[in-house]
């Protein structure tokens, strides 16, 4: 396991620039691994693997979120491997690591804004944790873009510390904006949520964590994974996803 963290850790893949946004900042919007002219065909796949979902559905007051979507066709098989992305881990978790989540979550028309919150705690086993998201849509200030608070990362408390009102803009707070396509990297431990949907669509993403390789994943993705994703998983992958040869 170490032998791929120590090859992920040698390669220089985020930009100097990118690098330091994510280190000071606590996140950087990077292009994402699907080019602008496959966007439509990936956005056709998110929906036909959602609208399929039977079961790993979870339908919460502003979004709605299906489980998994490792096993959920080729289509998003790039995003997990990605460059820049283990790379990001390599710096923020600083040791092997696997892959906690992955998952599609879209955000409805007309809803409010989250609650601020951290992803991991930093008494968790889990932490410190990479999270990531992909923009499947354009994300814009009026439908629901993430909100961060910046260098909130390096703070040793949370919001549910220290915050009245949670859905409440927060002094300084940034809106991280893309195209559709781009790739949202971010320090787990960095106060964030999505903003207000103000507008009459609904707005798409992939959503997914990096663990250090002792915590407790919130997919089992070993365990779960179907003949079909197996024979196409690459070692990078079986690395990632917690996959021994031998399994």
């Amino acid at each position: 396991m170490s032998d791929w963290f120590d090859k992920l850790s040698a390669s220089s893949e985020l930009s100097v620039d990118a690098a330091y946004e994510l280190h000071h900042r606590g996140f950087v919007v990077l292009p994402g691994p699907v080019p602008r002219e496959c966007i439509k065909r990936l956005g056709d796949a998110y929906d036909a693997a959602v609208s399929s979902a039977r079961e790993d559905v979870k339908i919460g007051s502003t979004s709605t979120r299906v489980n998994d979507f490792v096993n959920r066709g080729k289509e998003f098989d790039a995003l997990y491997v990605f460059p820049p992305l283990l790379d990001a881990c390599c710096r923020v978790i600083g040791r092997p690591f696997k892959l906690s989540t992955l998952h599609a979550r879209t955000l409805r028309p007309h809803s409010r804004s989250g609650e601020l919150h951290v992803d991991v705690r930093r008494d968790s086993a889990d932490w410190p944790l990479l999270s990531f998201i992909l923009m499947v849509d354009e994300f814009r200030p009026e439908n629901g873009a993430t909100r961060f608070v910046p260098g909130s990362h390096l703070w040793l408390s949370t919001p549910q510390d220290t915050v009245s009102d949670l859905r409440a803009d927060y002094d300084g707070q940034v809106v991280a904006c893309g195209p559709a396509g781009s790739l949202l990297i971010f320090d787990g431990s960095a106060w964030h949520d999505h903003s207000a949907n103000t507008s009459d669509k609904p707005r798409r993403s992939l959503q997914g964590a990096f663990i250090p390789c002792g915590g407790q994943a919130g997919t089992d993705f070993a365990a779960r994974v179907q003949p079909e994703t197996r024979a196409r998983l690459s070692p990078l992958a079986r690395y990632v996803l917690g996959i021994r040869s031998s399994s």
